[in-house]
């Protein structure tokens, strides 16, 4: 089974959880996903199988959107409420003045990645520390924050929630953490779901007890999407039987005998090359008239 099952992840599982239940449920061993989510976060995972694995480290979109609750008057050691309280305050906070401070965390902006979190220092991973009680100094990295807004907030309750669009490696317990410090009145994150990831939304997606449904009637192929689905960003480029067996077979072809003819592109340009049938062969990339392959793909697969 070879494509991309895009699971709503439910609370208390880890992505290896997840993991776990996809490989007894399909029979398939080869499995991987693409962002691993905290256990008490929830929706959008992708899980790849089988030939799809292998685009693990070439997707293209890694942009993620999120739904992040909020409360505000505390701080903890992991910087969301499953955490140990580490300082309250006396919070009156308005809305109106949460969203005067927005356009600080928007754009490119920099963080300094929590102690409880997989980021690696000195060969170590900054949670395994932190459970130690160690606490180190860490870089700060750029992430960009490409849409933040605050769509609800209860100034009686001082809790809200925010729509986070980010790129990849941006947290958002350190966003509302860092907002919680600049509002003098400390925040921690609530709640966490993923609403859209490597292109695929909520609505892509299936739960754990309907996967299971599926694998009793043995239609599990039917929420199967393609793997070619994880790269259409790229354009695609349908070559001829002949072409296609001569890519598949490690040749590259002349873009002067393709439909690229008239315009080739620049080299270095990543394109979905697809044979007559409009089956996936894998991606190749443009260089010095010639199309050589980047990788190659199984055609045996769903084309959802």
């Amino acid at each position: 089974m070879n494509g991309v099952l895009i699971i709503d992840k439910p609370q208390g599982f880890t992505s290896f959880d997840v993991i776990a239940v996809v490989r007894r449920l399909t029979g398939q061993r080869k499995t991987g996903h693409t962002g691993t989510l905290d256990p008490n976060a929830t929706g959008v995972l992708p899980v790849l199988l089988g030939a799809a694995t292998k685009a693990q480290d070439l997707i293209v979109n890694h942009d993620k959107e999120y739904l992040a609750d909020f409360r505000l008057g505390l701080t903890t050691d992991t910087l969301d409420i499953w955490g140990k309280e580490t300082a309250r305050f006396d919070s009156r906070v308005t809305r109106a003045q949460i969203e005067a401070l927005l356009p600080q965390f928007s754009g490119e902006i920099e963080q300094v990645p929590p102690m409880y979190s997989a980021v690696q220092q000195n060969g170590q991973r900054l949670y395994d520390l932190a459970r130690k009680g160690v606490e180190v100094e860490r870089q700060a990295r750029r992430v960009t924050v490409y849409r933040l807004e605050l769509t609800a907030f209860d100034e009686t309750a001082q809790s809200g929630q925010l729509l986070v669009r980010c790129s990849k490696g941006t947290y958002v317990r350190t966003l509302i953490d860092d907002l919680g410090a600049a509002l003098g009145s400390g925040a921690v994150m609530t709640a966490l779901r993923r609403t859209f990831a490597c292109g695929y939304t909520l609505d892509d997606c299936i739960t754990l007890d309907e996967l299971k449904a599926l694998a009793k009637s043995g239609s599990i192929a039917q929420r199967l999407r393609s793997t070619e689905s994880l790269f259409d960003t790229y354009s695609a480029l349908t070559v001829s039987e002949a072409q296609a067996k001569r890519f598949q077979n490690g040749a590259p072809l002349d873009l002067s005998r393709t439909a690229l003819r008239s315009r080739q592109p620049e080299n270095g340009t990543v394109l979905r090359v697809k044979n007559p049938s409009g089956d996936f062969l894998g991606l190749g990339i443009t260089a010095d008239g010639v199309l050589k392959i980047y990788k190659l793909f199984t055609t045996t697969e769903s084309r959802a």
